[in-house]
């Protein structure tokens, strides 16, 4: 018997008018969280690299734009060029949904990327830092998605399906909550150990490779209970994603940014 809910508005609340959404709500709230803990990793005395509260806010303002540029590009060029050829305005249209995880992740290396050449800092250990903090983000946008009932998952019978009353009678599986799970609770507590009761940090880019291949773990995990984008479906007859096949070459792409990181010399 599946869980029966009733839709929830994508409105959180209204301030003089102004609608605030859930999946705003989301952002702020793992930006905020993330901007303190890398604060609080600063101040510990453990951090590779230092940096003055200003070039903290720097650093997060420009990792917000690559998130947000980066997100919306590569959802757009990933998995819905046609749509947004046809309806051109719907770009700026970010409230609709509509964010690629990977593509946020090569905007913020980018935008992390440029924060550290113009402050002369170690690129890889602020990456190494992002890559800590991240998850919360990651938990904060899954809980979003399944208040907007955004991907959600392939049709079951297991007791803890639900169904969205009103919306569709088939039972499915609650994927984001399984994502926000993996890719958010686990994957933060595995970072959060590793950069605290390990030498990994002083390896720069060793944290984000253990970053880039424990998501996509998490990622191809939660893939196979996750229903497809409806637009793109499978990308083979035996049941490829596109998400799988990102995280698969993210995973690879961790592997090799982990094995190069430990050859280097300690910092």
């Amino acid at each position: 018997m599946a869980i029966i809910i009733n839709p929830i508005s994508p409105v959180a609340f209204s301030i003089f008018g102004l609608d605030v959404r859930w999946y705003a709500l989301a952002y702020i709230v793992g930006f905020v969280f993330g901007y303190w803990l890398f604060r609080r990793m600063l101040a510990s005395g453990k951090s590779p690299v230092v940096l003055d509260k200003k070039q903290v806010d720097d650093l997060f303002t420009a990792v917000i734009l690559g998130v947000i540029l980066g997100g919306r590009i590569g959802y757009i060029l990933l998995y819905n060029p046609l749509f947004f050829i046809a309806h051109p305005l719907e770009v700026f249209a970010i409230w609709h949904g509509g964010m690629s995880f990977h593509g946020g992740l090569v905007g913020v290396m980018l935008s992390t990327w440029l924060f550290a050449r113009k402050n002369r800092v170690r690129t890889w250990s602020i990456y190494d830092m992002l890559a800590v903090v991240t998850p919360i983000g990651f938990l904060c946008g899954r809980i979003a998605n399944f208040i907007n009932m955004e991907v959600m998952g392939r049709p079951t019978d297991v007791p803890w399906a639900v169904v969205f009353n009103g919306e569709t009678p088939v039972p499915r599986h609650p994927s984001p909550i399984y994502e926000g799970f993996g890719e958010g609770i686990l994957l933060f507590a595995l970072m959060a150990c590793l950069y605290r009761f390990t030498k990994l940090r002083r390896y720069p880019g060793a944290l984000s490779g253990v970053f880039g291949m424990g998501y996509a773990i998490a990622r191809m995990v939660c893939e196979q209970f996750r229903a497809p984008d409806a637009q793109i479906g499978f990308l083979t007859s035996w049941g490829l994603t596109m998400g799988t096949l990102l995280s698969f070459i993210m995973f690879v792409a961790g592997v090799i940014v982990f094995t190069i990181a430990l050859r280097k010399k300690e910092v």
